[in-house]
């Protein structure tokens, strides 16, 4: 027995749904610039200015555990009761909440309001990510939806790339970012805006055309390339792609976030940058995810194989392009960045290597993060800066990998399964936070911290290979499924 055939992506439905990947973006890479405002003002240890990160992505912890014990208690899925659309805007509602709680905060230069403004923020986008990653691989063929989780992910890399520019703009009061005597009162501005826009996405969203209602059954007959080999088990639990996935998300997002944000520190102490400063090279290594996503994502267009080589080699520089314009924009210095043109030849490579599949491409990318940890590490200068922020380009399409392999397979148990997925998001708060404390100088030092990411590095090549193996069991090939497509 064949699975059903493949069906298009509906790219209007698609357009609504990436909207709230570009708060997702907006808002992490906005926190890499408060905790060294916070650090100053409130004169913070770098552990403790670390509690920024880990707030924010507990909260993810939370309301996954939220999310699974309701569904439990009510021998339910919420989502499959609420409605995905519908889920989406209840999480912008809460997250509008927390940002609204950065008034106080800033007035009164509170960090444990700060701390539980983003927490809540968090809540609120755990629900909208519990729905939204689904959705973006099952909106379409599922054989491409790590791919078009590539092209949300390239949206939520665009936030991510103008969210250090625009707050750090906020809080300095320039583009130029010539003060470095920052206000942390100036804060309140853009947090009163983004609240606002939470409550007018959760109104478009609640309108719109957006799926509230899927078949998950339907949807895993339709990943395997033999339907009878489509495994229906008791628990969630029992899917060992599912278990394991939970950790290698856990691990890739410490990466992702402890990579960034303890970034600014290791430019402090080995270059002498100024706070002020920091800000066009988070941005970059943000961009970096933007720039991989973007590449990643040229499969799921519906396009012929020819145009789709080109647009391997044109997506990535495009992306880079975004970025000096906005730091052009800003008045920033960008020549620095130049020598990124032939860095980024490097992903283009691993890219065509990976054929498309998740397996090999969180394989692949894995070893070469891995690379460019170990130059940052042993060298110093710039050398060391580009090869820290060159992280992000391979980093880029692992969640998309990753939460593909997870979650194929899972059937009705899908939502539980990224709800789960969701959870381990925390893996960016406790990295971060574990190697703030290994960067004491009586300890490993800020640039030998990074053999944490290194380890993270690590698990995810034994995850590619381990979940190929797990998945081919289960009926599902990826080999076979994008062969010509990508």
């Amino acid at each position: 027995m064949q699975n059903q055939p493949a069906h298009k992506t509906n790219w209007g439905q698609f357009g609504t749904l990436i909207i709230v990947f570009f708060f997702w973006g907006f808002v992490a890479a906005s926190n890499d610039i408060l905790i060294p405002v916070f650090k100053e003002n409130l004169h913070l240890s770098q552990a403790v200015s670390q509690l920024v990160s880990f707030a924010f992505y507990i909260a993810y912890t939370v309301g996954s555990i939220i999310f699974f014990i309701i569904s439990e208690t009510r021998k339910k899925d919420l989502l499959q009761d609420l409605g995905y659309k519908n889920g989406i805007s209840v999480g912008l509602l809460i997250s509008a909440l927390g940002a609204l709680l950065f008034y106080p905060a800033a007035q009164t230069s509170s960090f444990g309001l700060f701390i539980s403004g983003l927490f809540i923020i968090g809540l609120g986008m755990a629900l909208q990510q519990i729905a939204a990653n689904p959705l973006a691989i099952i909106m379409g063929d599922p054989k491409t939806g790590s791919q078009r989780l590539s092209m949300a992910g390239g949206i939520n890399n665009f936030g991510t790339t103008i969210g250090p520019l625009i707050v750090s703009f906020a809080i300095f009061g320039s583009v130029s970012s010539a003060n470095v005597h920052a206000s942390i009162s100036s804060i309140k501005t853009p947090y009163l805006i983004l609240g606002a826009a939470f409550v007018l996405v959760a109104i478009i969203f609640k309108f719109s055309k957006v799926p509230n209602k899927i078949n998950l059954d339907e949807v895993a007959e339709e990943e395997a390339s033999d339907v009878t080999k489509v495994s229906h088990r008791s628990s969630v639990f029992k899917y060992p792609q599912l278990v394991l996935g939970m950790i290698a998300i856990f691990v890739y997002v410490g990466v992702e976030v402890t990579t960034a944000s303890n970034l600014p520190e290791f430019m402090k102490e080995h270059l002498g940058t100024s706070t002020d400063k920091i800000a066009p090279f988070v941005s970059l290594y943000w961009a970096s995810l933007m720039i991989g996503r973007w590449t990643g994502s040229v499969g799921a267009f519906d396009i012929s194989k020819g145009a789709k080589e080109v647009l391997r080699f044109v997506m990535p520089y495009i992306a880079f392009g975004v970025f000096l314009l906005v730091n052009k924009i800003a008045q920033h210095d960008i020549t620095p960045f130049y020598i990124y043109l032939i860095i980024i030849i490097g992903l283009i490579i691993c890219d065509i290597l990976s054929k498309g599949n998740p397996a090999r491409q969180l394989l692949i990318f894995s070893g070469m993060g891995i690379t460019a940890l170990l130059i940052g590490i042993f060298s110093d200068g710039m050398v060391s800066v580009f090869a820290f922020i060159s992280v992000g380009l391979f980093c880029s399409t692992l969640w998309p990998c990753i939460f593909t392999l997870a979650v194929a397979g899972l059937g009705k148990y899908t939502n539980k399964g990224s709800s789960m997925l969701i959870m381990m998001i925390m893996g960016g708060g406790v990295m971060a936070l574990f190697q703030g404390l290994l960067a004491s100088p009586h300890l490993l030092g800020i640039q030998y911290s990074y053999f944490v990411p290194v380890a993270c590095f690590l698990y995810l090549g034994f995850y590619a290979w381990r979940v190929k193996k797990v998945l081919a069991h289960q009926g599902i090939d990826y080999d076979v499924k994008v062969s010509g497509g990508h």
